[in-house]
């Protein structure tokens, strides 16, 4: 389905020269096999806006942890999800695979084949074992090669079915979401609950590890700062008056593409009342720091722990979170605060702490990464390529390119984006013969909020032309083609054997 190697090579270098782009091609990275395996820890944290951690210039929160880790690590400043969406991002963790190429098209939806390569698989056939504590959105039924710590925290159950709002229902519902009932102070939530079992469960695996136990692959699922805004009270005291509400241009939410006026009807968040958006910032900073605290009982407990200085520890999210800003709350959209995501990778044994990485890079070659430091066999269809040369030299070449895609809920039509050098391009597919496809092109150098769609000016006629090449080469596929697929893949839904249909089928 993809095209791999040098064509795709020659291809991103016409693209690049044809549109005047700055970038570097997407280059055949290849590996080196480390003196010894590392122990590799995966912190990865729910809906974690990257602009709320201090080491990433937020001189408000207080992210004590996080701050300490980039210290000793390297911070990417342009990295991004694959999917601004839960079960869609992890599963393209999980499988090395962009969302289209695997089915992952939102949170009710599992890998096809239960028993299809995975990085936890490739990594326990290197050596690891592999080992899950927390929140990986998976279907009850699935772990794909993780063995599961701390608790059975994946119970879901999914369908496949899916669907798509009517293109031109633009009409507002009554009332506000319910989320919004969910901001405030408590010593208890869901969240929290979830959290602390996940903190426990991964201090006590790092407090029983020895030095001479097989390498683990650790992945540890937090759920903050998803919502619920729900956070103890002294969390909530740091950044009472604090935080700055969101900045919205006038005429900026009317000239937004369809898809993201659906966003804000469908969630039933358009004309949030000051006060609840005000609120709702400074509490999402409380959590974020809460879950800070979390993460430094981990690292704690690690560098107390045998395998201290023989551990990667990765940090990121699986997407970000709206806050407000764009008139959106959650995530579903590919402005930075949902599609952008924090990444930072330490091992002062081998990489000198406070380095910083600028260009684009994606969640697929976190998976490409993980797997060349534990010498793991990739399978060639995967997507993504490692950073390790990157991660060892600054000045080595890097592609500068991330991919990420939305076929979920509450939208006319899918969409796709990629992020190359300075500019980001959308493309919204067609919704029906009535509402054709849409576009979106900025240049997050000189307009980092993302307020002027550069799309539909004549300069970026060749600019857009190049960019939609290079995301079809990287995706194989029009994003167009990506969508029917997807329609059909949630009228049809899954075949479960669990389920009622198949177990009246047994009895007669």
């Amino acid at each position: 389905m993809k095209n791999i190697g040098q064509n795709r090579r020659d291809f991103l270098k016409a693209a690049g020269a044809a549109a005047g782009l700055v970038f570097m091609p997407r280059l055949a990275f290849g590996r080196r096999k480390a003196a010894s395996k590392p122990n590799i820890m995966v912190i990865m944290s729910d809906e974690h806006n990257a602009g709320v951690i201090g080491s990433y210039g937020n001189d408000i929160v207080r992210t004590a942890n996080l701050d300490g880790l980039s210290r000793r690590g390297v911070t990417f400043e342009s990295c991004y999800c694959n999917s601004p969406l839960c079960v869609p991002s992890r599963l393209s963790f999980t499988s090395g695979k962009y969302i289209s190429r695997v089915g992952a098209w939102s949170n009710n939806c599992w890998l096809s084949n239960a028993d299809c390569p995975s990085l936890p698989r490739i990594m326990n056939a290197a050596g690891y074992e592999s080992v899950l504590c927390g929140k990986m959105h998976y279907d009850r039924t699935r772990r794909y090669g993780f063995i599961e710590i701390g608790g059975n925290m994946n119970n879901s159950r999914k369908t496949g079915k899916g669907g798509r709002r009517k293109a031109g229902d633009l009409a507002p519902k009554a009332g506000m979401s319910e989320r919004f009932g969910n901001f405030h102070t408590g010593d208890q939530s869901s969240i929290l609950t979830h959290d602390r079992k996940v903190t426990a469960g991964t201090v006590e695996f790092l407090n029983n590890r020895k030095a001479g136990d097989k390498p683990f692959f650790l992945f540890v699922g937090y759920l903050a700062p998803h919502f619920p805004l729900i956070v103890p009270e002294k969390y909530w005291e740091p950044y009472k008056g604090k935080v700055p509400m969101p900045k919205i241009p006038e005429g900026h939410l009317e000239a937004q593409p369809r898809n993201y006026k659906h966003l804000r009807i469908g969630f039933k968040v358009e004309d949030a009342p000051d006060d609840i958006v005000r609120k709702g910032r400074e509490l999402y900073y409380g959590l974020t720091q809460w879950l800070d605290d979390e993460i430094g009982k981990v690292l704690k407990a690690l560098g107390n722990s045998e395998a201290a200085d023989n551990t990667v520890v990765i940090y990121t999210t699986d997407h970000g979170e709206n806050m407000g800003e764009h008139g959106l709350w959650w995530k579903n959209c590919m402005y930075e605060h949902a599609s952008r995501v924090p990444l930072i990778v330490s091992w002062p044994s081998r990489w000198k702490g406070g380095q910083r990485r600028t260009q684009a890079c994606s969640l697929v070659d976190v998976v490409q990464t993980i797997a060349e430091l534990g010498g793991a066999e990739v399978p060639g269809d995967w997507d993504g390529d490692s950073m390790v040369r990157w991660l060892d030299n600054t000045n080595s070449d890097w592609k500068d390119l991330a991919v990420s895609e939305y076929y979920a809920h509450n939208i006319a039509s899918g969409f796709a984006m990629i992020r190359m050098g300075k500019y980001k391009y959308v493309y919204h597919t067609a919704a029906d013969e009535n509402h054709p496809a849409e576009r979106e092109l900025y240049d997050l150098e000189s307009d980092p909020g993302e307020f002027t769609n550069l799309a539909g000016q004549a300069k970026y006629k060749r600019q857009v032309g190049a960019m939609h090449s290079a995301l079809v080469n990287e995706l194989g596929e029009e994003p167009d083609k990506t969508e029917q697929r997807c329609r059909a893949d949630y009228a049809r839904g899954y075949l479960r054997s669990d389920s009622k249909n198949m177990k009246k089928k047994k009895r007669a």
